[in-house]
């Protein structure tokens, strides 16, 4: 683990997608949106949450916009940039779309921060970039009280291959493709407690692009996807299930985990956005008895760069995941299910 000059995580309150506002405040907030607009050429916006917005641009092309940023997750300045980059274009991999280029989003605290670090930042978002096969071809910059950084993005689509969070079906599969625990470890960077193996593993994930969502977008038996992030898996599976109109059962025993996660939960490692994912959601989540505390929390755990959840055909499901697993992510784990029925999510342990 690198030991940075200046430690960001010392210059923000929150970190990554526990920075993100809770599930119920943006529920006070766009309430009162329109669920359909004049404009008929936007086919995907604020209605279901989903992961980016999408404009039909003829009959068989569509743009695919998105935007994300965050406090530092990490205090190294170059992991910082590239995962952020990495969280920021996953959002066109989960619509089926493929990212052609980024804008830079950067806010320093200039009497805090030195240029290199700046740079570092910079550096490491463009390398993502760079992976994806996208130019970082502008953005905006602002002094700010605590560093921010992230890109917007803006991808193409074809519109049979468009995957929205809002389209699964009863009896689908649910796949996940990789682990949870991202928030756990953040949270324990900040204590000083995170092994240098931890740490690895956590940039490790990170910073792995999800491009496999474009892929299987091609895949008709690939219903519905979204990627997981700052809600927690409950949070974005409760977004699907209540976009699709059925119910969702997970099971808590097959779940893919970073190796140190719950033995930090077991420690009282836990950040402050997954109580407040809790007390946004928590009465449309049915629980075991008995179910205890470190296990819920790791369900709302706010992911940074986490994977996709994929909803599809139940007797395609197996071969999706070899095909997921053998396009670079060995985490990937068959998670539950859909089921016809009021809008929830439900554990089975």
């Amino acid at each position: 683990m690198n030991a940075p000059k200046i430690k960001l995580t010392s210059l923000a309150h929150g970190g990554g997608g526990g920075c993100k506002l809770a599930p119920s405040v943006l529920q006070q907030l766009l309430g009162g949106e329109a669920k359909t607009t004049p404009y008929a050429r936007l086919i995907v916006g604020v209605e279901t949450g989903d992961d980016a917005a999408v404009w039909q641009l003829d009959d068989e092309t569509c743009i695919v916009a998105t935007t994300d940023f965050f406090m530092p997750v990490v205090d190294d300045p170059h992991d910082f940039g590239r995962i952020a980059a990495t969280n920021a274009i996953s959002d066109v991999y989960a619509m089926g779309g493929q990212p052609i280029m980024a804008l830079a989003i950067l806010g320093i605290p200039l009497d805090k921060v030195p240029l290199d670090i700046v740079r570092a930042i910079l550096a490491g978002g463009a390398s993502v970039c760079n992976s994806a096969g996208i130019p970082v071809a502008g953005g905006h910059s602002i002094d700010t009280p605590e560093p921010i950084y992230g890109l917007a993005v803006i991808g193409i689509c074809r519109r049979a291959n468009l995957r929205r969070n809002a389209d699964a079906r009863p009896g689908d599969a649910l796949i996940l493709t990789k682990p949870l625990g991202v928030g756990i470890y953040s949270a324990a960077l900040k204590k000083g407690i995170l092994s240098g193996d931890a740490y690895a593993e956590m940039i490790a994930t990170t910073t792995l692009l999800n491009r496999i969502g474009t892929e299987l977008a091609e895949d008709a038996a690939v219903h519905a996807i979204t990627d997981v992030t700052g809600f927690g898996l409950l949070g974005h599976a409760l977004e699907m299930a209540r976009g699709s109109g059925l119910s969702i059962i997970l099971g808590a025993d097959g779940l893919p985990l970073l190796r140190e996660a719950v033995p930090l939960l077991r420690q009282g490692v836990v950040t402050g956005a997954s109580g407040r994912n809790w007390t946004s959601y928590g009465d449309s989540v049915i629980l075991p008895a008995d179910f205890p505390d470190w296990r819920r929390n790791l369900l709302t755990d706010p992911q940074t760069s986490g994977g996709l959840l994929i909803a599809c055909a139940a007797e395609r499901a197996d071969t999706i995941l070899q095909q997921i697993v053998a396009a670079g992510y060995p985490a990937a784990r068959r998670i539950g299910r859909t089921e016809a029925g009021a809008p929830c999510v439900r554990i089975e342990a």
